[in-house]
């Protein structure tokens, strides 16, 4: 198969139609279709529906993406190691992140590693579930994966490298902030609060669903999937927060205030990738999440093997 079919089929996965990927790859747009059209014709299925201007994805279409990504990926794989004298200059990572890991560790870990690399252009998707993350990396369709979860993580088949234990914090609602005054609450001190909740199956929706369970007087007001909408609530007043202390030092700069809740409950979070067939970027970036590793006194922090 013709890999530069391959590259134009993923262009228009990533540019989510054939007008912005003919531009990205400095092409004619018939020229992209025909092509498209060419690999359509060497796999016996359509890997698009075109409704109207749009290009979606058919059943065959979304399970190519993944095995496409690898075939380019040891493409690059093979040019870089040409090129490992001069160093990593150029290439692509895929990344997948859940949206607290997002925000840290990985902001952290791209600063060094872009500093380190400046040439190399990361690219980062999004996902809720530590599940969703697993199988992306699994599939070929990212390299690198950032998973936070109510335990360790670990997965047959896949490295696990164990990165930090964010604490669950409560951002607090300036408009109703009784508590007193420290940096520490205990979770029955959530009677009477109104609250800003993420959906069922996150560690965060556990703990407030477990303090209503024990008999915690606190009410949800809002149920919560996109995370970013939650540091905007909390400023307007609609409510307290529980989320990981990653979100904290966003959360002092708007100028709300945290507190640590007791009991505490950690959000164990870790990188995991492939164990083999990496690219050079892949591997370089790893090597700059071992710097982030925070080390537990009590705990076996080392990489699943």
């Amino acid at each position: 198969m013709d890999t530069r079919k391959l590259k134009y089929f993923l262009a228009v996965v990533d540019h989510e139609g054939f007008n912005r990927a003919a531009e990205h790859l400095l092409i004619a747009q018939p020229s992209l279709s025909q092509t498209i059209a060419s690999l359509e014709k060497d796999l016996g299925v359509p890997l698009f529906h075109r409704i109207g201007r749009r290009a979606v994805l058919s059943e065959a279409g979304k399970e190519l993406v993944g095995p496409a990504r690898l075939v380019m990926r040891d493409l690059d794989a093979a040019q870089s190691a040409v090129q490992a004298l001069r160093g990593l200059r150029s290439g692509r990572l895929d990344i997948i992140t859940m949206p607290s890991p997002g925000i840290e560790p990985l902001t952290s870990m791209t600063a060094e590693f872009t500093r380190l690399h400046p040439e190399v252009r990361l690219n980062v998707s999004a996902a809720f579930t530590p599940e969703e993350v697993i199988e992306s990396v699994r599939s070929g369709s990212t390299e690198i994966g950032l998973a936070g979860s109510s335990s360790p993580i670990r997965v047959p088949g896949v490295n696990v490298l164990d990165l930090e234990r964010q604490p669950l914090i409560l951002i607090v609602n300036p408009h109703a902030d009784t508590f007193t005054a420290g940096s520490t609450m205990q979770r029955e001190n959530l009677d009477g609060h109104r609250l800003i909740a993420s959906q069922r199956g996150s560690l965060m929706r556990w703990l407030v669903d477990d303090a209503l369970a024990h008999g915690v007087k606190a009410e949800i007001v809002v149920e919560v999937a996109h995370r970013t909408s939650i540091l905007p609530l909390v400023l307007a007043g609609v409510g307290h927060a529980v989320m990981p202390s990653s979100w904290a030092p966003t959360a002092h700069k708007a100028g709300l205030r945290t507190l640590q809740i007791e009991p505490v409950s950690h959000l164990d979070v870790a990188i995991l990738s492939r164990k083999d067939g990496l690219t050079p970027a892949a591997r370089a970036f790893l090597k700059v999440a071992e710097l982030h590793v925070v080390k537990e006194p009590d705990a076996d922090r080392s990489l699943e093997r």
